[in-house]
């Protein structure tokens, strides 16, 4: 159930409203902690779910989140503000990583910010920090070889997408960065050597001499895509999954001595190939042994974007979904009729897609996901992360938004059939008088703005306009419209009446709500 680079390089550049976190602070050497409860997850653009019995996890943009009461309030969890880049949990652990964005030399760059793990369910929290090489650190041991290796001695452009854990190792890959692993809780790590992008195997016991270099530069002419971590997932304690610019790579380690067998699979190298080589989220389904990969084009012409899967272990691909760029899997597994079925969830640019039973021919989307009880929507069809709970038993599928929140279904009387709930973070408003929109400024080619406003202790009458800097009619939002009493949102998709996308600028809103005083707000549009 794992995530990709485009989604982190969107939620460290969002501006996203998030839940205010309580006052209850605590801090591990120079990094700061806070937790609190909230009615909803502490940010609307959700990277990651994991679902551990009762309890979910949501790795976001601006923190950690977690309910055990199947999403009626939550425990929300900040790390100096910084973002969620990756999330797991094995054997009672939860593993996170964290990152943000920083300005250098006037360029806005990612740069990763360490590890945090929790061994007593988010309690107390344990820290170390991103890891990286001295400039002494020049090669690797891979077996019987040494190889020459590019030391990474920066945090900047070093940032953590993936993380997966096995019985006492942590495996993170990190753009510049690679493939890592710890067996001491992050205290120490090793670079993990992957094959090369002219071998599609490399064996311990073999002899090679090529180095561990994403790139070429002053360090050497090697310029490996494979070595370009994306994606990481473990089957078991003795089986791994690495997706790169180059392809997957399955590893077979060795329990005694901790080396590793590597057997790649790109889009050339098999007769049932993954559909493109750059991977950017991998899935494991240990209920029926199947790897589920996100496999977008990298470099070849022949290549493409799908959704790739393999029921033997990477030896050949089935294709699914070409054209979706995937971010995530999630799957439920159940009995039917005595036998074992699946289904498997893919959370895309282009909304969420699902197939069943063990074909996986068809895939079917849900219809508008609309909170049944205040009437929230989530409009845009950007989504990060999906997961499958039983909780209480009833059936609840959760689905990661890219900025508009979180939304649950209680799934009954068939697939995507069911109760929905949006939840939805955001500042309280103090006042009548008070309104704001988010994310603000934004843009109409990628989203809509939310306009937040109350109507008091009372329901009221409303009409909301857009006018644009000279004051002119731009839209009519809604009109005379009857909304219930306290906090409200309307959205604005940056369209005038005629239904073009504005310029961009500065507009306002009015909202007047029966004869009250009206009250106005700014908005920024930048296409």
């Amino acid at each position: 159930m794992k995530k990709k680079l485009i989604a982190i390089i969107l939620i460290l550049s969002s501006s996203i409203i998030y839940s205010q976190i309580a006052p209850q602070s605590y801090k591990f050497g120079s990094r700061n902690f806070e937790k609190g409860s909230a009615d909803n997850p502490v940010s609307n653009s959700i990277l990651d779910i994991v679902v551990v019995g009762d309890t979910v996890w949501l790795g976001t943009s601006r923190g950690l989140s977690k309910s055990i009461d199947g999403g009626a309030s939550w425990e929300n969890f900040s790390f100096s503000g910084e973002s969620v880049t990756a999330l797991a949990y094995l054997n009672g652990i939860v593993y996170l990583t964290t990152g943000r964005t920083t300005e250098v030399n006037g360029a806005d760059l990612q740069e990763g910010t360490g590890l945090h793990y929790s061994t007593d369910q988010g309690e107390t929290w344990n820290s170390v920090n991103q890891p990286i090489d001295s400039p002494a650190d020049s090669s690797v041991q891979y077996g019987i070889n040494t190889l020459r290796a590019l030391p990474v001695t920066t945090t900047i452009n070093n940032i953590t997408y993936d993380i997966a854990a096995t019985t006492n190792t942590i495996w993170i890959s990190s753009f510049a960065g690679g493939l890592r692993k710890s067996t001491d809780l992050g205290a120490t790590w090793q670079r993990v050597v992957l094959p090369p992008d002219n071998l599609d195997e490399i064996y311990p016991d073999s002899t090679y001499n090529f180095a561990l270099q994403p790139v070429a530069g002053n360090f050497g002419t090697d310029n490996n895509l494979n070595h370009r971590v994306f994606s990481v997932a473990a089957a078991n304690d003795s089986t791994i999954y690495v997706g790169t610019a180059g392809g997957v790579n399955r590893g077979d380690i060795d329990l005694q001595s901790g080396n590793i067998s590597w057997k790649k699979s790109n889009h050339t190298n098999q007769t049932f190939p993954i559909s493109g080589n750059f991977v950017t989220a991998l899935g494991v389904n240990n209920a029926n042994n199947t790897v589920w990969a996100a496999t977008w084009k990298a470099e070849g012409e022949s290549e493409f974007t799908a959704v790739s899967s393999s029921s033997n272990g990477g030896a050949s691909w089935e294709i699914h979904l070409t054209g979706e760029k995937a971010h995530n899997f999630g799957f439920k597994n159940y009995l039917q009729s005595g036998n074992q079925f699946t289904d498997v969830a893919a959370a895309t640019d282009n909304g969420l897609f699902r197939s069943f039973q063990n074909n996986f021919d068809t895939w079917i989307s849900p219809t508008d996901i609309v909170d049944g009880n205040n009437q929230v929507p989530i409009l845009q069809n950007i989504f990060f992360s999906v997961g499958f709970q039983n909780f209480n038993n009833q059936e609840i599928v959760w689905l990661g938004s890219g900025g508009e929140g979180l939304a649950r279904l209680t799934e009954g009387n068939g697939r995507w059939q069911g109760d929905w709930v949006v939840l939805f973070a955001s500042q309280p408003l103090e006042s009548i008088e008070e309104s704001y929109a988010f994310p603000n400024p934004f843009s109409p080619n990628l989203d809509y703005t939310r306009i937040k406003y109350s109507t008091g202790q009372s329901s009221g009458s409303v009409t909301i306009r857009i006018l644009d800097f000279g004051m002119n009619l731009v839209r009519t939002l809604i009109q005379n419209a009857d909304k219930s009493d306290g906090e409200q949102f309307e959205f604005w998709n940056g369209r005038d009446e005629a239904g073009s996308i504005v310029a961009n600028g500065v507009y306002f809103y009015r909202i007047d709500i029966d004869s009250k005083e009206p009250v106005f707000g700014k908005i920024m549009v930048i296409r």
